[in-house]
């Protein structure tokens, strides 16, 4: 009888995990709440993550390992409480000249187009099916990708992975702030205006939303963050991010090409769909490198960050229970 009870008090968290995720939470709720606006899907997401961390050291460990992903969120929402273009002022025209400038297309009538303004006059029903469905995967696939990491065992290469998406992702927030953006499709709408509480727009991806009859894309854009937050493009970033920890990990070649076609596809649909200019898909990739290559071969090289790394890999490891 006592050593049935010695194990199951095993199976629960330690008095210090309980208080360290119980205060977590809290943080986290009474702070959305407060100064962002609570959500059911808040609760529904805090009672989800509560039960699993108690329920056994397995799903304990499934928990703490995607602790990057659940701060990613997290970050993307608290944008809110400080919008970018009440920093610093929104870059909208001088983004679109330079963009006209390097990647203008000339038409027969002699004007010169930005790629958005172009495709936004040459577009198809394929392209704009295509456009869509790789621009469902720009979080989904990478989240999926990091899972696949760690039930495979790959604990180590999925820490990595999930540490760079959070980093990349806080180096794109930092930026948004340091030169807030508009995006083209706000330039077509409104112009080189400033206008305060702008709303999200579908902007091309509304063809793909009214072709399936889905309106996936309105139910998205509806609760963006923040209009201005263009450049870099972290939607060319998250696949990017995969594709290059694809090469590092073990994982089959179908997987690889996989990740390169849905990165070049959500590239392309960026600039086809008028959510960001070639610039801002250029700066996600420039930010992707660098956020890689600061965390592998600059924080790593940092002996405290590398053994609280390896304590942490060590924790979302398999072991006997």
């Amino acid at each position: 009888m006592g050593a049935r009870t010695h194990t199951q008090a095993s199976r629960l968290p330690s008095l210090r995990e309980g208080i360290i995720m119980a205060v977590s939470l809290a943080v986290w709720l009474g702070v959305t709440a407060l100064c962002i606006g609570f959500r059911p899907e808040h609760l529904v997401m805090a009672a989800l993550l509560a039960a699993l961390f108690i329920a056994n050291p397995a799903t304990r460990r499934m928990v703490v390992a995607l602790v990057p992903f659940a701060l990613f969120g997290i970050s993307y929402d608290w944008m809110n409480l400080l919008p970018n273009y009440k920093v610093n002022p929104v870059d909208i025209q001088g983004l679109y000249e330079a963009e006209k400038s390097l990647f203008g297309i000339t038409m027969a009538s002699a004007e010169v187009l930005t790629p958005n303004e172009f495709f936004a006059i040459h577009h198809s029903a394929v392209m704009d099916i295509l456009a869509g469905f790789f621009y469902l995967c720009w979080v989904p696939v990478p989240i999926l990708f990091g899972l696949w990491l760690y039930f495979d065992g790959q604990r180590r290469e999925y820490l990595h992975f999930a540490m760079v998406f959070l980093f990349v992702n806080l180096l794109g927030f930092a930026l948004y702030y340091v030169h807030p953006a508009a995006p083209p499709w706000y330039v077509a709408s409104h112009g080189f205006g400033f206008m305060e509480g702008t709303p999200g727009e579908v902007a091309g991806l509304g063809r793909f939303d009214e072709l399936t009859g889905l309106g996936i894309f309105h139910g998205l854009y509806a609760r963006n963050a923040n209009v201005f937050a263009a450049m870099p493009s972290l939607h060319s970033a998250y696949m990017l991010i995969a594709f290059i920890y694809s090469l590092r990990a073990r994982c089959p070649l179908w997987m690889r090409i996989a990740c390169a076609v849905i990165c070049l596809g959500i590239w392309f649909t960026a600039v086809y769909s008028s959510h960001h200019y070639i610039l801002d898909v250029l700066g996600g990739i420039g930010v992707t490198l660098a956020g890689y290559i600061i965390f592998e071969y600059g924080l790593m090289a940092i002996r405290a960050f590398r053994r609280f790394t390896d304590r942490y890999a060590e924790y979302i490891s398999p072991r006997k229970e």
